[in-house]
């Protein structure tokens, strides 16, 4: 996986470089998710790995599928990747995009997973209280996993609280064991 990400950051960053400069970085956000989406596909990653396709042919059918969602420009992005036998890495080219999309916006993807849904005014606090901790504007998915008995697990970027009654016991019998 840490190989996809390395050899995808180079792509990324030259599709964001390329959408900052023309003022086109969420339409360039819309089309690589739906090609992440298409190269995530189970059969188009059999077409992926036949001997029998020509780079020529795949990103033709890249492009076709696409249809009116990917401009000419995104259509020679996705010839190059072809070229170099890289459209599988176009979900990590995507989700590295987005990265850089958000930090050049100056916002942050947050996730919050509960034991139980999180009503309006604990997301509300929560977006307050990372924003300020990290000094930009959050965007927060929220999920539940009943696994985690109560509390809640954050992840923004690089920052996990783990704040779960689950994650609480590990810590505490892991002091315990030593």
């Amino acid at each position: 996986m840490a190989e996809a990400i390395t050899v995808a950051r180079p792509y990324a960053q030259a599709a964001f470089q390329f959408a900052n400069t023309h003022h086109t970085s969420s339409d360039w956000s819309e089309m690589l998710s739906l090609l992440a989406a298409i190269a995530d596909d189970d059969s188009m990653r059999e077409l992926i790995d036949s001997p029998h396709i020509t780079s020529t042919q795949l990103a033709d059918l890249f492009i076709q599928v696409g249809g009116e969602h990917v401009n000419e420009k995104c259509a020679n992005f996705i010839r190059v990747l072809a070229a170099n036998g890289r459209l599988e890495l176009l979900p990590e080219i995507a989700a590295l995009f987005e990265i850089q999309r958000r930090d050049a916006e100056g916002t942050v993807q947050a996730q919050l997973v509960t034991a139980y849904p999180a009503s309006e005014s604990q997301q509300a606090a929560i977006i307050a209280s990372l924003s300020k901790r990290l000094g930009r504007e959050i965007e927060l998915s929220c999920s539940t996993d009943a696994g985690l008995l109560g509390g809640a697990i954050i992840r923004a970027g690089d920052l996990v609280i783990d704040g779960s009654v689950r994650g609480k016991l590990e810590r505490l019998g892991t002091s315990l064991n030593h």
